[in-house]
């Protein structure tokens, strides 16, 4: 059965090894006949959640911000990827942004899946904990979304270092298992 995959992508660099890791998920996905939504977060600009709760009357959030771009794909999302380097033991404040956003959908938003994909320079995979932790707090606490799977890329620094990891071959097959 197809499914509508929202990748989206944290990272501030543009083609590193973020998008670089997406993009093995992605071609996996396609492969398995999935459709494919692309955000980059890294990219966007979204204002913080300011917590003015007004978007439970509008039943959105009423910034104009690009916020507004990412949210009807995530009311189509069957799965949600969540793509982001490590910047001090937890994703970037780009992503942080959208996840922050999610209390604009007031409950009314369901994505059966979702897959956390994590890059950073550091060699110990234990440095991603602090960011799996919270994806699994969302997941299986606030958002009731099914977890397929988390992928640590660790020791890739520099821009392509992530071209011989295996996190890409595992993203590519994880692509085509969704």
């Amino acid at each position: 059965m197809s499914k509508n995959v929202l990748i989206i992508t944290g990272s501030p660099r543009k083609g590193g090894n973020t998008d670089i890791l997406a993009d093995a998920l992605e071609k996996g996905a396609r492969e398995a006949g999935h459709r494919i939504m692309r955000f980059d977060a890294g990219a966007a600009s979204i204002l913080p959640c300011r917590a003015c709760y007004a978007c439970r009357k509008a039943g959105r959030c009423v910034f104009d911000d690009d916020f507004q771009k990412v949210a009807p794909m995530m009311l189509e999302a069957d799965v949600i990827v969540l793509a982001s380097p490590i910047y001090w033991y937890d994703i970037t404040a780009q992503l942080k942004l959208v996840i922050d956003k999610l209390v604009s959908f007031s409950g009314n938003i369901h994505i059966p899946e979702s897959v956390l994909m994590l890059v950073g320079g550091v060699k110990e995979p234990e440095r991603f904990d602090g960011a799996v932790q919270v994806y699994k707090r969302i997941t299986e606490g606030s958002m009731q979304w099914k977890d397929r799977g988390v992928i640590l890329a660790a020791g890739c620094t520099d821009k392509g270092t992530i071209m011989n990891h295996p996190a890409l071959e595992e993203a590519y097959q994880l692509g085509r298992a969704l």
